[in-house]
């Protein structure tokens, strides 16, 4: 009898733990935990309090990030046994981005409040992983300097509708010429919501220059902060008071707007592309009537973001959206809002299996994808881990998390007896009957 070789059971879950317990022979430990309840207690301990409360706050009291979480508790991985499985196949692909696993980093803004240089580091983490990275349009880095780190790993781009149109219109030039595989427009943050976190430190960091590097780099949206600075040259206008902290502000806006400090120090565009931004960045009127242009507008894939009703996704899908990603912002736009899993599970049943729907708000696990992936999202957007993976290891850090994450989920798959992506679905999960 001829002996054949066994079948490989490599994966990137056992990959992973190969390389974590090789280096703790070493006495080396993970730059990041693995578990994300110490990874959100070192994120914390590393983040100053404007950082922490800017990217770990919510809405409010902070219900709808509580729904989130509980809305994963109430389902329960049903595996199966002796299933054979000794190998899985993570590869997916959505509206004609290419994954390696079903998993794409979510758009986040004013990221450099966590580290410096902040979006380069993430970009060159989700390169060196092989996940796509949304660049936020609030981002720290131009999108042009963002998909220079990526190489020809892919890249989308999020979009906040102006106000100017014009903007939006370069915006998306931008993108495209940028290689943007598609564009997410973000439909749920017309204006900010109530964050009480932020707003009992008095910090918005847009208002100190932080976070608007997408608009003091577009063409556009100089144009205007010229125009806005010539009036002002012809306006008899009150003179600001002057207080420490409005001295650190200017510092602020004079450091992250691009060029030389002491140039800008002497010049009022820095100042006024802070004011213009709160002025412009966002359309509180956007509308269907709004969205219906952007086929005429770009060539990229449209995906819209921020969608929990079954009937808005419908009308997404009739204005001929290639996605939607099901979303509450992470709960920080609405105290109390919908879970995103129990939204997915209501547009799911009253859409078919035809849409491509991504969600978004709660993922912090491997398991966590398994279960969303069973319950009908096509792939999910990580956010809050991998911006604490940065805040403690830099590039390192959300390099970890990713690989974390993926690697968890390749073994949920492993141990249940999930081949490949289109394997998962209803069958491996059941509502939990311990839940209370």
């Amino acid at each position: 009898m001829t002996e054949t070789a066994a079948p490989s059971t490599a994966g990137p879950g056992r990959d992973r733990q190969g390389v974590v317990y090789r280096d703790g022979a070493l006495g080396r430990r993970p730059a990041v935990p693995t578990s994300f309840g110490d990874l959100e207690r070192a994120a914390r301990r590393a983040s100053s309090k404007r950082a922490w409360a800017y990217v770990a706050g919510g809405a409010g009291e902070g219900r709808t990030m509580r729904n989130n979480r509980r809305a994963f508790d109430r389902w329960a991985i049903v595996p199966r046994m002796a299933h054979g499985v000794t190998e899985r196949d993570l590869r997916t692909s959505v509206v004609g981005t290419s994954l390696s696993s079903p998993l794409l980093l979510a758009p986040v803004g004013a990221g450099a409040l966590m580290a410096r240089n902040s979006d380069l580091a993430i970009a060159r983490g989700a390169a060196a992983t092989g996940v796509p990275y949304i660049f936020s349009n609030q981002g720290c880095s131009s999108m042009e300097d963002c998909a220079a780190a990526m190489g020809s790993a892919p890249h989308w781009f999020q979009l906040y509708w102006s106000s100017d149109e014009g903007l939006v219109d370069s915006l998306l030039h931008r993108a495209e010429t940028s290689g943007a595989e598609a564009v997410v427009v973000t439909l749920d943050t017309t204006m900010l919501g109530w964050r009480p976190q932020d707003l009992n430190l008095g910090s918005l960091p847009f208002a100190r220059g932080e976070g608007i590097a997408q608009y003091t780099s577009d063409p556009r949206f100089r144009d205007i902060v010229r125009q806005r600075v010539d009036t002002a040259r012809n306006t008899v206008t009150e003179r600001p008071e002057v207080t420490p902290g409005a001295i650190r502000t200017l510092l602020s806006m004079t450091r992250n707007y691009p060029g030389r400090f002491l140039d800008n120090l002497r010049s009022p565009v820095p100042r006024a592309a802070a004011e213009t931004f709160l002025d412009i960045y966002s359309n509180p009127g956007l509308s269907w009537d709004h969205l219906a242009t952007l086929r005429d507008r770009t060539r990229l894939p449209i995906v819209l973001k921020g969608i929990v009703h079954p009937d808005d996704a419908r009308r997404a899908v009739d204005l001929g959206a290639d996605a939607i990603v099901v979303s509450n912002h992470g709960g920080r736009q609405i105290d109390g809002a919908i879970a995103s899993l129990d939204a997915l599970l209501e547009i799911r049943a009253a859409l078919g299996r035809e849409p491509t729907l991504l969600l978004d708000s709660g993922i912090r696990s491997g398991s966590d994808i398994f279960v969303a992936l069973a319950l009908g999202a096509d792939a999910v957007l990580l956010g809050r881990p991998y911006m604490y993976g940065l805040a403690v290891a830099g590039q390192r850090g959300v390099e970890e998390v990713i690989r974390n994450v993926i690697a968890e989920f390749d073994l949920t798959m492993a141990l249940t007896g999930a081949r490949s992506i289109a394997d998962i679905d209803e069958r491996f999960v059941r509502a939990d009957p311990s839940f209370r």
